[in-house]
């Protein structure tokens, strides 16, 4: 389907404003026509005569006299939402290669040119600090590693691994299973704004679609369309995340999975993609080293900073504190330095990077 005018691109939004058709059937439509255009103009009965239109030809033509195909295109051009069709040069290289990628995409932002380097990072929405954390930085090491970070702008692991890959100054993919007109979910109205600023916010479902259940299963098929591997990051055991990797195995692109704790809910999934088989990621480098992209040296491609050039206050501090948060309190009382020391040497090793203070006076080892 070679789709890349503009006339041809007003046509294509207005089918895609009718729910029930869906990509199959679109591109069914299409291919068969020879064009959008030439399919819209077509009369009821040359309809009819298309593979798996015998049945659906009334209704089509039914909300086809709803639909005034400049207007919606209007619509898209008022609120900044620019779109693309497989047939278009900018159309992501990966996800065309799905069996029926999406004939149309809208998106906010800026699609890069050289977008074959995506990994998708996603997890549960009821992450763990620990999910968070590594979310974060795996995403950030990945978009130092030159990497483009595609997630589902969900709360919890999808949240941490676009803050991640924004904080470090990549270039991160955010797939909604929504129009774009909505923000789901609408606590992350900044974030999708910092997202639209230096990456894409994109969607498949036209302007005014809700955040419904059914959209997000197929919002996963992108995500994982449009990466060499997605990586799962606590996840239950029926977590909307399992459903992304099982559209990266069906289109043989690799499955990743971070090991948790075994008493959590949150690692079921994960463990279990384990034991079929996924890639264990303990860092960056078990991703980079499975899709052979050039990587920088270890050194580099490492965040976390070292202890070093610590005093002696600090070493011990820094000793006491866990990686899963620890409150101010039990430190004070393990460590048994006065309160203000120890919170002049908790502000030090903060700005070192060493440790990270999260609400409620709780602290972690980074």
């Amino acid at each position: 389907m070679q789709i890349t005018g503009q006339e041809e691109l007003i046509y294509l939004n207005a089918f895609n404003c009718m729910p029930f058709l869906g990509p199959k059937r679109i591109t069914a439509l299409i291919s068969a026509m020879g064009s959008a255009k030439q399919s819209w103009q077509s009369s009821e009965e040359v309809v009819k005569q298309v593979e798996g239109f015998e049945n659906i030809a009334v209704r089509l033509f039914e909300e086809k006299r709803k639909i005034d195909p400049p207007s919606e295109w209007e619509k898209l051009y008022k609120k900044g939402i620019k779109c693309i069709a497989t047939g278009s040069a900018e159309y992501p290289v990966l996800l065309k290669q799905l069996t029926c990628p999406p004939p149309v995409l809208y998106y906010r932002g800026n699609l890069k040119g050289e977008n074959n380097q995506v990994i998708a990072i996603v997890g549960s929405r009821r992450a763990t600090f620990y999910g968070k954390e590594v979310a974060q930085r795996l995403a950030g090491e990945l978009t130092t590693a030159g990497v483009s970070i595609v997630s589902g702008m969900a709360l919890g692991v999808d949240t941490a691994a676009h803050i991640g890959c924004l904080e470090n100054n990549g270039y991160t993919i955010a797939v909604l299973g929504c129009g774009l007109d909505h923000c789901y979910p609408p606590s992350n109205k900044d974030l999708m704004e910092q997202i639209a600023s230096s990456g894409t916010v994109m969607s498949e479902f036209p302007l005014g679609t809700r955040p419904l259940p059914g959209h997000f299963p197929q919002r996963n098929r992108i995500i994982s369309g449009l990466s060499l591997g997605t990586v799962v990051v606590e996840a239950t055991a029926k977590s909307g995340s399992l459903i992304t990797a099982n559209y990266a195995l069906e289109e043989n692109r690799e499955v990743f999975a971070v090991p948790g704790n075994i008493g959590s809910p949150y690692s079921r999934g994960c463990h279990q993609l384990i034991r079929e088989g996924a890639h264990l990621v303990e860092s960056a480098s078990d991703i980079l080293n499975e899709i052979l992209i050039d990587r920088p040296a270890e050194e580099q491609l490492t965040l976390v900073p070292t202890a070093q050039n610590l005093n002696s206050d600090e070493k011990k501090v820094l000793s006491l504190i866990p990686y899963q948060p620890m409150h101010i309190d039990d430190l004070i009382k393990v460590c048994g330095n006065p309160a203000s020391e120890i919170i002049s040497t908790l502000l030090s090793l903060e700005l070192k990077k060493l440790v990270r203070q999260t609400p409620g006076k709780y602290f972690c080892r980074i």
